[in-house]
């Protein structure tokens, strides 16, 4: 398990999904999951909404979880995805949400395409079927398409679909709007929130992070980079310890918890409490981290 060196002190893990986008468990199924790991902080972090956050406030304070509440927003730069962790935004800053709506919606127009293409090349699905696993106020993503297959039969696990059909380089791959990650950095700062980029150097998404934008985005208003993450080796995390301590950025480590979405555990990768506190202390305090 890697780790920030958090030792022995509590456990930290900030990037976990929940239902409300592409994890497979309710926002309080999450949370008992975390009390079951004995994860004592946990983040929820869906992709592109704030929808899950009321339940799964309510579901801390019952596990006695403490919870800080983030959002993971899709990023787009030279063609290659980048995904920006906010944590403790104000929920009701009307810019952040208005750039969340318009990729929510295009997101939703672009797996209807990417449907139309499979089903055309002889992929047994319909769009119907991938709606049927988009949850109440979910962010519909990818995930729900190779959901579907899992339902109708045609594979086992979303790895699969990944592999096969949905990866970036797919010919059924369909773009989709997503804010520039620096405008992005922007917006999270302007909401009160604190930005960190999530697994900046995985070696599984199209592209790579250039240490440029890395340094526009740190003036921007970046806090941290998401060192400590499955899809980092050490190689990653060297990169990223180094343009840290350059940059002046805090490091974190987290899990990406999906559920039964990816292999990925809760607090397989975990962050240093003194982190956190930074993290707390360089909001503006509209969302405030939530202590049993």
């Amino acid at each position: 398990m890697g780790a920030t060196g958090a030792g022995a002190g509590p456990v930290i893990d900030l990037h976990a999904h929940s239902a409300v986008s592409d994890g497979t468990e309710s926002p309080s199924e999450l949370l008992a999951a975390a009390a079951e790991a004995r994860v004592d902080v946990l983040a929820i972090t869906d992709h592109d909404t704030v929808a899950g956050w009321p339940e799964a406030a309510t579901a801390a304070r019952a596990l006695g979880v403490t919870l800080v509440r983030g959002i993971e927003i899709s990023c787009a730069w030279r063609h290659s995805s980048i995904h920006l962790l906010g944590y403790l935004t104000d929920p009701d800053d009307a810019a952040l949400t208005d750039e969340l709506e318009r990729a929510r919606d295009s997101r939703s127009t672009r797996l209807e395409r990417m449907v139309a293409l499979m089903a055309a090349d002889g992929i047994p699905l319909g769009y119907d079927e991938v709606l049927a696993q988009v949850g109440p106020g979910a962010t519909p993503g990818r995930p729900h398409i190779a959901d579907a297959l899992i339902a109708n039969g045609t594979i086992r696990h979303r790895d699969e679909a990944f592999r096969s059909w949905l990866g970036d380089d797919s010919p059924y791959y369909v773009g989709h709007y997503a804010p520039d990650p620096v405008r992005a950095v922007e917006l999270v700062r302007a909401a009160g929130g604190v930005p960190v980029i999530a697994h900046p150097f995985t070696r599984t998404r199209s592209g790579a992070l250039d240490d440029t934008l890395v340094e526009r985005m740190r003036d921007a208003g970046l806090a941290g980079l998401e060192a400590y993450h499955r899809d980092h080796g050490p190689a990653e995390i060297a990169r990223a310890t180094e343009l840290a301590a350059r940059l002046g950025l805090l490091l974190t480590g987290s899990s990406d918890y999906h559920g039964e979405g990816k292999v990925n555990r809760l607090a397989e990768n975990t962050t240093a409490p003194a982190v956190l506190d930074a993290i707390e202390a360089a909001s503006s305090g509209a969302t405030e981290v939530l202590r049993p």
